[in-house]
């Protein structure tokens, strides 16, 4: 969990400077160091206990992995678009669901 915790947190870092999907994609070394950390967030999810996932059944782990295996597999036809609106809207409440898993089981 902390694996997809620091890469969240690492996205968030990488593009805070950037402000649409346009420059997002526009910048090499940032589109491929963002999606490299989904690839990331994907795998530490594949890792998961069928149990640790049950318990947070709300988090989309299978759009999640999905994810992954676009970026790993599909890489030129990855949608920049799509990715913006994914960092946008859906890893800040990913982020916060996992810390929220983590502080419980402290």
């Amino acid at each position: 969990m902390l694996a997809i915790l620091d890469s969240c947190s690492k996205i968030e870092r990488f593009v805070a400077s950037i402000s649409d999907a346009d420059k997002f994609y526009s910048d090499d070394k940032t589109f491929d160091a963002v999606l490299m950390n989904f690839v990331v967030i994907g795998e530490a999810v594949g890792r998961l206990s069928d149990q640790t996932k049950g318990k947070s059944a709300y988090i989309p782990w299978a759009k999640i992995k999905g994810m992954r295996n676009i970026v790993a597999h599909e890489y030129f036809g990855v949608d920049a678009e799509e990715v913006w609106q994914t960092i946008k809207d859906e890893l800040p409440l990913l982020a916060r669901d996992i810390q929220t898993i983590l502080n419980q089981s402290d």
